[in-house]
C-alpha cells in the first residue's frame, strides 16, 4: 500500500507539471520505497528507475563538507584555522578578508563571498586555476558577520581537500566518503555519467516547449571548478543510502559526533525557505518539535531535494529533470511525504494585502555577480523577476537555464521586510528586504542569496 500511494502521488504530480522524468525515493525506518515515472530523454526514452543518474547540483555540498569533516575528525584539518592555512595562495579584494576567512566559514556560508565566478570558458578550469580568478569575486559582508550562499565558497573548500590530501579533488572524494559508503552511481564527469543510465535536463521555452538542456549538468569537458559545489550525479536509490550513512554512526569512515556536529546550528538564517538555519553545509529546519536537516540542488534543467529527519529515521529524495517545473514538483513531493509518513503539516504563509507604500520602498534593480533581480509594481500587485546578466550569458561557452518571469511576490505579517513568492516556478520561496540605518532598502535576500540594490544614478 505505501508503495502504490507513493507511485499514484508521484504519476499525478509529474503530469501536473509536466516533468518527462522523476525518480523518488523514501526511507521509512529501515524500508525503502521507491517511485518513478517518464522517461530519461524525449526523444530516447528509457524508464526512469531508482538506479537513474541526475544532477545533484547543490546537493554535491552535503558530499564535499562531510569529506572535510571526515578531515577534521582526522585531525588534519581545523575547522576554526584561517583557509590561508591550507590555501596559502588565496587572494581576495579585501586582504584582510582573505586572511580572515575560516574553513567553518566556508561551510555554513558566512565568508562574505558573493555567489560564483561565471566559467567564461577560458584559462585554466581546474580548482587550481580558480584561485587565480577569486580576486575578481565580489565580497558582500565581512568574514562571520551574515550568512549568504556562496558556491564559490564551496569551491574553495574542494581546493583545500585538494591541498590536503594531495590528490586531484574527484580522486579524493572517492577515498574519502564515495567508496567506502558504497556510493557506486554517485560520479563526476561526463565520462561516468555516460557509461550509466541517466536523466536529459530540460527546460521551457517561452512558448513553452522543452529543449534539452545543453550541457548536461556542470558537466563541460576540461571544467572542474564547480565540481565541489556542484558536480555530482546520482541516482535516488544512492541518495537514500547517502541518506542511512548521515543517521548511523559512521562506520569505517568517521565519528558518528562528527557527523551529529554537521546538523547542530551554526548561524540563524531569517525569512527563508531554506530553514531557520545552517548547520555544517546542512540547512536545518523545525516544526512542532521535529527537526529537520536538507539540501536542495538546480542545475540546468535539473532540480534535486533532499530532507532527512534524524530522530524519526526518515529521508525523502525527489529528482526532477525541467526547469523550472521540477522545483515545485520537488517541493509538492516533500510536503506530501513529510505529511503522508510523519503527520507532518506545514502551512503556508499567507501574505497581506497590496499596500502601494510598502511597495514604493522595495520597487528596483539589485544585483550579484552573475544575476539581476527586479522588483516592480503597477500599483496592484508588486513582482519579483530574477535572470542571468545578458554580459554573463554572452561571456559564457556554454547554454544557461532561462530566468524567472515577473511573478507576484506579498509582505508577510512583521517588521515589513519579509516576503514570499505566491506564483510562478519560485513560488513558495521566501526572503527579506535588508536596509541602512537610516531605513532605506539595500539589498534583497532571494534563496539565501543577498542581492544589492543598484542606485540610479542623480
Amino acid at each position: 500500500m505505501p508503495q502504490k500511494k507513493l507511485s499514484d502521488f508521484v504519476e499525478a504530480r509529474a503530469r501536473e507539471f509536466a516533468v518527462p522524468g522523476v525518480a523518488v525515493g523514501v526511507l521509512l525506518d529501515d524500508q525503502e520505497i521507491y517511485a518513478s515515472h517518464g522517461v530519461t530523454s524525449l526523444d530516447s526514452p528509457l524508464p526512469v528507475d531508482e538506479k537513474t543518474l541526475f544532477h545533484l547540483a547543490s546537493v554535491s555540498k552535503t558530499f564535499t563538507a562531510t569529506a572535510l569533516m571526515r578531515l577534521v575528525a582526522e585531525g588534519k584539518v581545523d575547522l576554526h584555522a584561517p583557509v590561508r592555512r591550507y590555501v596559502p595562495e588565496l587572494k581576495l579584494a579585501d586582504e584582510r578578508a582573505a586572511a580572515q576567512i575560516t574553513v567553518l566559514n566556508l561551510l555554513n556560508h558566512t565568508a562574505g563571498l558573493d555567489w560564483n565566478l561565471i566559467d567564461d570558458g577560458t584559462g585554466d578550469r581546474s580548482l587550481a586555476g580558480l584561485m587565480a580568478k577569486l580576486l575578481d569575486l565580489p565580497l558582500i559582508a565581512p568574514p562571520g558577520a551574515r550568512a549568504s550562499y556562496s558556491q564559490a565558497g564551496y569551491n574553495l573548500a574542494g581546493r583545500i581537500i585538494e591541498k590536503v590530501t594531495g590528490l586531484p579533488f574527484e580522486q579524493a572524494m572517492a577515498s574519502l566518503v564515495l567508496e567506502p559508503v558504497g556510493l557506486s552511481d554517485t560520479v563526476y564527469g561526463l565520462a561516468e555519467v555516460m557509461v550509466r543510465t541517466f536523466a536529459v535536463g530540460y527546460n521551457r521555452s517561452e512558448n513553452g516547449e522543452l529543449q534539452p538542456a545543453r550541457p548536461w549538468g556542470a558537466f563541460k569537458e576540461g571544467a572542474r571548478a564547480d565540481n565541489p559545489g556542484g558536480g555530482l550525479a546520482s541516482s535516488v536509490s544512492d541518495l537514500l543510502r547517502w541518506a542511512r550513512f548521515q543517521l548511523g554512526d559512521g562506520g569505517d569512515v568517521m565519528p558518528a559526533s562528527s557527523l551529529r556536529r554537521m546538523r547542530e546550528q551554526t548561524v540563524e538564517l531569517r525569512a527563508s525557505s531554506l530553514g531557520d538555519g545552517l548547520g555544517i553545509c546542512w540547512f536545518l529546519n523545525g516544526l512542532d518539535g521535529v527537526h529537520r536537516i536538507g539540501h536542495g540542488g538546480s542545475g540546468n534543467g535539473q532540480f534535486a531535494e533532499l530532507l532527512i529527519v534524524p530522530e524519526r529515521n526518515f529521508a525523502v529524495v525527489s529528482l526532477a529533470n525541467a526547469g523550472p517545473d521540477g522545483y515545485p514538483f520537488n517541493q509538492s513531493v516533500v510536503k506530501w511525504a513529510l505529511e503522508q509518513y510523519l503527520g507532518i503539516v506545514e502551512q503556508a504563509a499567507e501574505p497581506l494585502p497590496y499596500d502601494e507604500e510598502q511597495a514604493r520602498q522595495v520597487v528596483g534593480h539589485y544585483e550579484i555577480d552573475a544575476m539581476n533581480l527586479d522588483i516592480a509594481t503597477d500599483s496592484t500587485r508588486l513582482t519579483l523577476a530574477v535572470d542571468i546578466k545578458p554580459e554573463t550569458r554572452a561571456a559564457s561557452d556554454e547554454e544557461m537555464p532561462p530566468g524567472y518571469a515577473a511573478a507576484a511576490i506579498g509582505f508577510l505579517p512583521g517588521d515589513g521586510d519579509e516576503y514570499i513568492i505566491t506564483e510562478g516556478g519560485l513560488k513558495g520561496q521566501r526572503g527579506y528586504f535588508s536596509r541602512d540605518d537610516n531605513g532605506a532598502v539595500i539589498g534583497v535576500d532571494l534563496a539565501g542569496r543577498l542581492f544589492g540594490r543598484v542606485m540610479e544614478a542623480t
